[in-house]
């Protein structure tokens, strides 16, 4: 469910590389405030490394995660032709990559899809070493069709269980976000069907509308008719403690000023649920505990996150829309508090 940024961050770029860029030839260029839209992170030989949203997906690297280095090149500056096959109407403009690393290889997960429909596809890619220039294309992961399913086939996450079993996260609206065990490639299992484990609101659900109280006249999604009002997606797993940790992203994204991200969690003892908020409810029935949201001041809303251990230290990343870059989304990086009863909390 996202418009696309690439626009914004070209205008950055041609900002803050003026007088330096030579004619016909992008460069890369140095800033401690990123524009970037759903970021992940992934470090190897002394290198940080960023992935986002972008045309062919985005990239920045970073020795100390405060100065990055915006690369012009994409991870992929050819498109697999299945994908345009796969999602009519994909036009090149890549969403909410992941990226994780198990057993010596790197694993890059990627969403391809149009904007207001479930007609999409999640594509994989992968490396033995992130210093390699190219990527191997491993073709397709999972695909959601339109009048077939009712979930729709973006944002994936990858998340590896106590077992070392992979397994991949994703979803975006209609009914909320899905889960599938996966093989030892990196697709979806032999037999395996995707679950739900989590939704924002289950209107026909008798369980769902006695678990909290819904708002029986959810406001009409501004982004598209056949969505509905079920305003989730972007999950990330995270482990800690012994607690598979779920945060999701509800509302809206992608309206600069005018949007309303914010993340939500809930924590499970296995990695395929059920997720429990801290009052708890199940993320299935509506339920999440509100993590983060825009504090006015500095941004108006933030969303599509991941976390990460890093050096000892739990560290949180997000995009938010910045009040004083005009509601520009830019990165977020901030350190993880948890609390005696082992809930999240971070300071925006």
């Amino acid at each position: 469910m996202r418009k696309p940024f690439f626009m914004l961050v070209l205008l950055a770029c041609c900002l803050m590389t003026h007088g330096q860029q030579q004619p016909g030839k992008a460069m890369p260029f140095t800033t401690d405030t990123p524009m970037v839209h759903d970021p992940v992170m992934a470090y190897e030989d002394g290198i940080y490394h960023i992935f986002a949203t972008g045309m062919g997906i985005q990239q920045m690297t970073s020795k100390d995660r405060k100065n990055w280095t915006v690369l012009p090149e994409p991870v992929m500056s050819v498109i697999p032709k299945w994908t345009c096959d796969s999602v009519p109407g994909f036009r090149h403009h890549v969403w909410a990559p992941d990226v994780i690393k198990w057993h010596g290889r790197w694993w890059l997960a990627y969403s391809c899809s149009t904007f207001g429909k479930n007609g999409s596809t999640i594509g994989l890619l992968s490396k033995k070493s992130l210093s390699f220039p190219l990527w191997d294309d491993e073709g397709c992961i999972v695909t959601s069709r339109e009048g077939r399913d009712n979930w729709n086939a973006i944002d994936p996450n990858f998340v590896i269980d106590d077992n070392d079993q992979p397994w991949l996260v994703w979803g975006s609206f209609w009914d909320g976000i899905q889960m599938a065990r996966l093989d030892t490639t990196m697709h979806i299992a032999a037999g395996e069907k995707s679950r739900t484990i989590a939704r924002r609101y289950n209107l026909n659900d008798p369980d769902a509308k006695a678990a909290l109280p819904l708002n029986p006249n959810p406001p009409k999604n501004p982004t598209s008719d056949y969505a509905g009002p079920n305003a989730i997606e972007a999950p990330f797993i995270f482990k800690h403690d012994g607690w598979y940790y779920l945060f999701v992203s509800w509302d809206y994204c992608c309206q600069g000023s005018k949007s309303t991200y914010r993340v939500a969690v809930g924590r499970s003892r296995t990695v395929d649920g059920p997720y429990l908020d801290h009052k708890g409810i199940d993320m299935r029935y509506g339920g999440g505990m509100l993590f983060l949201e825009g504090d006015k001041k500095n941004y108006e809303a933030a969303g599509h996150c991941a976390a990460y251990t890093i050096d000892g230290q739990d560290i949180f990343i997000c995009h938010g829309y910045s009040i004083a870059h005009q509601g520009a989304s830019i990165l977020i990086q901030r350190p993880i508090r948890w609390t005696p009863d082992g809930w999240p909390q971070i300071d925006l």
